[in-house]
């Protein structure tokens, strides 16, 4: 709970509140964890190193406010919407870890290292802030506004992107993989690694004019396919961490959640920008009908299939080899023996199917 002799200096205004603050020791820690802070303006305050430990902020007025090392987590009572103002606001180095910050207006804030591992930004706008260093990974930024804002040495890993608007940012350094692009929990899960990408291939999903002109790029897309069990989506995982490191962009499809959408016309789309397609067919449950789709109508992307050496593939795989753009499948005991020969056994053969193909 609120410090109270900290909290009465607050409501004595922010000018009261900054002369005491600047006369402290710096090892002070002012506490106004659970107080109700809802509409209160707080413009210009100093609020360094200052404990809000589930202080509700609700539609306070933070601007130009420093939060430099202050902890704000999970902010507004039982996960109410945020539409505090903080643009401008000085909140380097503070906690704001699985904070709910939906609707804030953040533009022109200073967020360098902090910590929004987690945070709820959804809808936020956060045009020209600076998130340089900041920890951001599983943050949910959906529908959310980033104008000329930087990224610079940002972890990213895990956001949630669907819908951002996102132009002219500083992204050198940032951790950029896992990217969700679509609609969750309406659509599958789409992955990519880079937040710029992200929005190319949700437009791609979305735009018949841009789908017609896929067929002539030649990329380094790489569509995976597999199921997302846990053992499964393990190798899947493997193989796209290995794809990374070849300089390819690899996309992983989860068919495991109901869609919204048609899915044969989402992979299909996919397929179409793929420079080749890896499909594990260990327990092949959707990805036979996607295959249907895929491989009859593109000859230019050849197909690399893979199964456990313990199983065999399923039986209306042998459909498939009167196309010669579908490769043997490449039996593996396990994930390390897999890696191991990836690139002899998985990524040379499709590369040079692909050359073919396209030369033809």
């Amino acid at each position: 709970m609120a410090n109270p002799d900290h909290l009465d200096i607050l409501r004595q205004g922010v000018a009261a509140w900054n002369k005491w603050q600047d006369g402290q020791d710096v090892t002070l820690r002012p506490d106004l964890s659970g107080a109700d802070l809802r509409r209160v303006s707080l413009s210009g305050a100093n609020l360094r190193h200052t404990n809000l430990f589930r202080a509700d902020l609700r539609e306070a007025d933070l601007c130009e406010a420093s939060f430099t090392g202050t902890v704000v987590v999970k902010i507004g009572a039982g996960g109410a919407r945020v539409k505090a103002r903080y643009g401008g606001a000085d909140l380097r180095e503070a906690d704001l870890r699985e904070a709910e910050l939906i609707e804030a207006d953040l533009s022109g804030a200073d967020l360098g290292q902090a910590n929004l591992s987690g945070a709820n930004l959804a809808r936020a706008r956060a045009s020209h802030a600076n998130f340089s260093r900041a920890d951001l990974s599983g943050a949910n930024l959906s529908t959310a506004v980033f104008l000329e804002s930087n990224f610079e040495n940002a972890d990213l890993t895990g956001c949630f992107v669907y819908g951002i608007s996102a132009w002219g940012l500083n992204l050198k350094g940032a951790s950029q993989s896992n990217l969700v692009i679509s609609n969750v929990p309406l659509d599958p899960v789409i992955q990519v690694d880079n937040m710029e990408m992200a929005q190319f291939i949700y437009l791609l999903l979305h735009n018949e004019k841009i789908r017609d002109v896929i067929d002539t790029i030649t990329s380094k897309v790489v569509l995976i396919l597999g199921r997302f069990t846990p053992e499964r989506k393990a190798v899947l995982d493997a193989i796209r961490k290995e794809l990374r490191e070849r300089d390819y962009l690899p996309v992983l499809f989860d068919f495991e959640k109901p869609a919204s959408r048609d899915l044969t016309e989402t992979i299909s789309t996919l397929a179409h920008m793929a420079r080749f397609v890896i499909a594990d067919i260990t327990d092949a449950k959707s990805i036979p009908q996607e295959l249907e789709r895929i491989v009859p109508d593109l000859p230019s992307v050849p197909v690399q299939p893979l199964v456990l050496a313990s199983q065999s593939e399923y039986g209306m795989f042998e459909h498939f080899r009167r196309y010669h753009w579908v490769l043997e499948p490449v039996l593996y005991e396990d994930e390390g023996e897999l890696l191991a020969e990836l690139e002899a056994k998985v990524i040379a053969p499709a590369e040079a199917k692909a050359k073919e193909q396209r030369g033809k």
